[in-house]
């Protein structure tokens, strides 16, 4: 019976492995196939960066909360889209700026930024009723057609040079566009989609295994290992981009995916869902206004200086611990949890809001 129960465990973990793997190759495959048939039909580059790649590295979480929506598993279809937001801005923009404090480009404040904290803010508002219904998922999806479109339009006015070499760097042809195979770049995009639903499957599927087996709520393995393993494109782009010191990729790429993350993969996930997506009222009470709260500070983050220092990095990274921490805790029903949550509430937030206002105030005054 314990070796039965060993190997049930030991199947588990593979099929988790396995699916964070294909996810990770699929989504690679989809992106270097689709932005090269982009190149040879003659897209702009700087077109495809902001698109195709961009939404390629969220490829992961569209297979996973998709699939799960279909299958009436609406925990794991919205802990993901939450998680995977907060993972990328504490986690990934924390352990980039460890590397080398980020420069902001002034447009992520002014535009992206704001647009992302709408989007979070909409989550909250369709879901205060107990669910996000398919009409409401037209709306989130309406929207990010039109920011995709805006970007676009604002691309063709991008002439920066530093841009164009980026993306020749990463993903243009580096000889001829027309002497490119085109069945072969067609061969990437659908063998990435395969491996993309495939892997989405073999997460999903072993996600529900191991919330059942240690009486976990899908709602908080969503949020945690799915999230993270759907964000792995995002980590190594971001973080190889804070390596070459090419820090708008780094934090453009959060960003972007963050919203595309809310408007189009939620989105979509609500309108094919039977019934939408429930919304279970923990999520109301904690992980939505989480996320709110960690796209709105990024604004005074962003805003002094238009840079992410080492520390605010730091801040960045241990508020994700003890994010991470708190939902472990409560899940396990642990005994220290009202001490944890008594300091974060009173000691921790509290220091950290002072120093966010104390710092913008400075800023502030500088530019006076």
């Amino acid at each position: 019976m314990v070796l039965i129960v060993l190997n049930f465990k030991i199947m588990v973990a593979l099929k988790l492995i396995a699916g964070l793997i294909l996810l990770v190759v699929g989504a690679e495959a989809l992106v270097r196939g689709a932005s090269k048939i982009a190149a040879v039909v003659g897209i702009s580059p700087l077109v495809i960066g902001l698109t195709i790649v961009a939404f390629g590295t969220s490829s992961p979480e569209l297979a996973v909360s998709i699939g799960s929506a279909l299958d009436g598993q609406s925990d794991i279809a919205l802990g993901n889209v939450v998680g995977s937001n907060i993972f990328n801005v504490l986690f990934i923009l924390g352990m980039s700026s460890l590397i080398v404090p980020l420069v902001v480009a002034q447009q992520l404040v002014r535009l992206d930024v704001p647009i992302m904290i709408g989007a979070s803010l909409l989550v909250l508002i369709f879901g205060w009723d107990g669910a996000i219904v398919w009409w409401e998922g037209l709306v989130l999806v309406a929207i990010g057609i039109w920011y995709t479109v805006f970007l676009i339009r604002q691309s063709k006015k991008e002439k920066t040079k530093q841009v164009l070499e980026d993306y020749q760097k990463e993903y243009a042809d580096k000889g001829d566009p027309k002497n490119e195979r085109l069945w072969l770049q067609i061969t990437y995009v659908i063998v990435g989609l395969a491996l993309l639903v495939l892997g989405s499957r073999f997460l999903v599927d072993s996600a529900v295994a191991i919330a059942t087996s240690l009486g976990v709520s899908e709602l908080v393995i969503g949020l945690t290992i799915i999230a993270a393993g759907t964000s792995l494109p995002e980590v190594a782009t971001s973080v190889l981009a804070s390596i070459r010191k090419q820090e708008d990729i780094a934090v453009g790429n959060v960003v972007g995916s963050n919203i595309f993350n809310i408007l189009i993969i939620l989105g979509l996930s609500a309108i094919v869902a039977p019934g939408g997506i429930p919304v279970n009222p923990a999520a109301m009470s904690l992980d939505i206004p989480f996320m709110i709260a960690v796209a709105v500070a990024c604004l005074p983050l962003f805003f002094t200086g238009y840079r992410i220092d080492r520390w605010e990095g730091f801040v960045f990274l241990g508020y994700y611990v003890a994010y991470t921490a708190y939902l472990i805790m409560k899940s396990q029903q642990n005994a220290s949890l009202e001490v944890f949550r008594n300091a974060m509430i009173w000691f921790v937030v509290p220091l950290t809001v002072l120093t966010l206002g104390v710092v913008t105030l400075r800023e502030m005054r500088k530019r006076r």
